[in-house]
C-alpha cells in the first residue's frame, strides 16, 4: 500500500477483461476516421488528375511536377512531347503533368 495513494480494487471485474463490442466499435470508428481523413481525399485527387490528363490536348500549356513550363506538341499513350523553347522539345510521362495553365502563360513570361 502506498503512502498517499490507496490501492483501488474493482468489484466484480474480471482481470484483463473488456467488452468485445466496445473494441469492435472503436476499430470501426478508427477506420471511419482514417477513411474520411486520408483515403477519400487521395482518391478524389487521383480522379481529378486523371480527368486533367484525359482533357489535355495539343497546344495546351502545361507545368510538370518538376516545374517545367511548356506547350504540348504530341500526345501518346504514356508519354507527351512538350515544346519548352524554340527547337527544344522534351518527352515526358503523362503522369508528370501537374497542371494545365491558361493560354498565353508562356508568352507572358
Amino acid at each position: 500500500m502506498g503512502l498517499f495513494i490507496a490501492d483501488a480494487y474493482a468489484e466484480g471485474a474480471a482481470p484483463g477483461g473488456g467488452d468485445p463490442i466496445q473494441l469492435v466499435i472503436m476499430v470501426a470508428v478508427f477506420f471511419a476516421i482514417m477513411y474520411f481523413m486520408i483515403i477519400r481525399p487521395q482518391q478524389k485527387r487521383a480522379k481529378e488528375h486523371e480527368s486533367l490528363l484525359g482533357g489535355m490536348s495539343k497546344g495546351d500549356e502545361v507545368v510538370t511536377t518538376g516545374g517545367i513550363l511548356g506547350k504540348v506538341v504530341n500526345i501518346g499513350e504514356n508519354f507527351i512531347e512538350m515544346k519548352v523553347s524554340e527547337g527544344t522539345t522534351l518527352k515526358i510521362q503523362k503522369h508528370a503533368i501537374a497542371n494545365v495553365m491558361p493560354k498565353g502563360t508562356m508568352k507572358s513570361l
